[in-house]
């Protein structure tokens, strides 16, 4: 078997019992790396620090992975607009986190009959949103609903990180001024009565 050593080294081909007997010596576990080689390749390694550092990676990789989320939001073409400034704010928070959001005009009686309130409604929203997301899919009529996609224009790795930098940026401003609330509406002194 060939044997290479715990810093990478190559030991070179010894039997199974001089490889047992030097890893015994370096109070170290015999792993084998590659078994359908010939000879096949043994590692002096530490196991369990092994599969510990393994796992911390894995770990690292899942904190840092993002799931593609769609985001769903209802309208109605005759919507009020303070509601829609409303929904046009939870679009807007939803593309900066990095998330798709799915718009969805849904149309009930005589609405039914003039899609182009919907459609005019849809591209009003896409315009207001357009430095955070684009178009991803025109509006099209699904029987009594009218759907359109935006995409965020920042991926969604991208806004964790930002909002991961804003959080830490806060904890540290936090620190240095301990007792001062950091929200921006109570930084006034309030006036003496």
């Amino acid at each position: 078997m060939r044997l290479v050593g715990p810093s990478g080294e190559q030991v070179g081909i010894v039997p199974l019992a001089k490889a047992l007997e030097l890893a015994q010596e370096y109070d170290l576990d015999l792993v084998e790396v590659a078994a359908n080689a010939r000879p096949p390749v043994c590692k002096l390694m530490d196991y369990g620090k092994f599969k510990y550092e393994s796992a911390m990676k894995a770990r690292e990789a899942r904190k840092n992975q993002a799931h593609t989320v769609i985001k769903e939001m209802k309208l109605r073409p005759k919507i009020d607009p303070h509601d829609y400034d409303t929904k046009k704010g939870h679009v807007v928070r939803f593309l900066k986190q990095g998330d798709k959001v799915k718009i969805t005009i849904m149309f009930r009686g005589r609405e039914q009959s003039r899609p182009e309130l919907g459609y005019r409604l849809l591209q009003r929203l896409a315009e207001d949103v357009q430095d955070l997301g684009f178009v991803e899919s025109n509006p099209k009529q699904d029987g009594r609903n009218m759907i359109m996609v935006l995409g965020p224009h920042k991926k969604k790795t991208e806004a964790m990180a930002e909002a991961r930098q804003a959080q830490e940026a806060r904890k540290a401003s936090a620190k240095a001024n301990p007792g001062r609330s950091q929200n921006p509406a109570d930084a006034e002194e309030p006036a003496e009565a």
